[in-house]
């Protein structure tokens, strides 16, 4: 259907097929080869570790291999579709065929087109991938590494990682958050009471609390109070406070370990609470960008299709369509850590570098194309 719709400005229909076949057979091979490369290196780094768990056999070297391989390739795809773009394009323009379909008529945006059309099925693909496949392989890797690669590991029942919430004077550390059936479970709970000046008047710590029937109860307490210095332990207790179960379970978010759509739950979840959600929806419009950047490298890689050769090289064009992806690849890492802290908003730390190369592209495709043009000769008049 959609060939059907780009047929008008797509070149004849064995030109598109040959061109996207070529795209995506390099993009496999390159892709295939260096993600064994890859895996090949991280698995020599962590065998010894892996190894170290008591009755690890080489099952557990494959199991690691299943669990880290999606995160290696969803990491070097786009960097694998700059690859293969220039790769295609330099072929195109070292055999002449580029200048063949100049001859024809063909436009440099008509050239591109199938590449483009290639690599909008590599975004979506890739897409798909880090939601179903790569979420779900990070959160049980990350989870098994943190217990040293254990063998007969219990299945993970909490979100690992410190949660901190203030209610009221009172600032509340949580070790883990789990959830067990209809019971939200907070494991190594302390509670840091202040006064209205806020100078510290108790330290209470509980082995574990729980919510229940619309109530919190805390387990095991033991409460220091500052200013008598008494330690005091009770068995039971009730925990009164506003805060509802998702907040924790939301606060304990690792945006790596959830899919777009659980993301975005809980970044309405935060929202309700009335808290800061920055960092979350800079890693949801992150998990969007990311894909997209894969359709940034056709234009990125135009340089080594297009301009005439007495203006350099192939090399030198080649080398500067990698200079260009590289480029690109910086400003998004930096602009996501940027998002993360804070200091660019969501929308611009996610998208402001593919805007900036979409810019870059079409100029560069425009140097090439409109810049090295000879000047039409002036008539001698007789």
């Amino acid at each position: 259907m959609a060939m059907k719709f780009l047929r008008p400005l797509m070149p004849s229909g064995t030109l598109a097929r040959y061109m996207i076949r070529m795209h995506l057979g390099r993009f496999f091979g390159i892709l295939i080869g260096l993600c064994a490369v890859l895996q090949l290196l991280d698995l020599l780094a962590q065998s010894d570790e892996i190894m170290a768990a008591d009755g690890a056999t080489s099952a557990s070297l494959i199991t690691y291999v299943g669990l880290r391989l999606p995160q290696i390739i969803s990491q070097f795809v786009p960097f694998v579709a700059l690859l293969a773009t220039l790769l295609t394009l330099a072929t195109l323009n070292q055999h002449s065929e580029v200048i063949v379909m100049k001859a024809a008529g063909l436009s440099a945006h008509r050239i591109l087109l199938p590449v483009g059309y290639a690599s909008f099925f590599i975004a979506v693909a890739h897409f798909t991938f880090n939601e179903t496949v790569v979420v779900d392989a990070t959160d049980q890797l990350d989870y098994w590494a943190e217990h040293g690669y254990a063998i007969d590991l219990p299945p993970k029942t909490s979100n690992t990682g410190r949660v901190w919430v203030k209610e009221g004077e009172t600032v509340i550390l949580v070790e883990a958050v789990s959830q067990v059936q209809n019971r939200v479970v907070l494991d190594k709970v302390n509670l840091f009471e202040r006064d209205g000046s806020g100078r510290l008047k108790a330290i209470a710590r509980a082995d574990f609390a729980w919510h229940q029937d619309g109530k919190w109860t805390l387990h095991e307490v033991r409460r220091f109070d500052a200013g008598s210095h008494e330690l005091s332990v009770t068995p039971l207790e009730e925990w009164n406070i506003p805060t509802r179960p998702q907040r924790f379970m939301a606060l304990t978010v690792k945006p790596k370990h959830e899919s777009l759509f659980s993301l975005w739950h809980s970044i309405d979840e935060l929202k309700a609470e009335g808290l800061p959600t920055e960092r979350l929806m800079t890693s949801l419009l992150h998990k969007i960008a990311a894909p997209a950047s894969s359709l940034l490298m056709p234009l990125l890689a135009a340089v080594a299709a297009f301009g005439v050769h007495r203006a350099g090289s192939l090399f030198m064009r080649l080398v500067m369509g990698m200079a260009l992806g590289f480029g690109f690849f910086v400003a998004d890492n930096f602009m996501l850590a940027m998002g993360e802290f804070g200091v660019a908003p969501p929308l611009l730390a996610s998208f402001a570098p593919f805007l900036l190369f979409l810019v870059v592209g079409y100029a560069v495709i425009f140097h090439t194309e409109e810049g090295h043009k000879l000047p039409r000769r002036k008539e001698v008049s007789a």
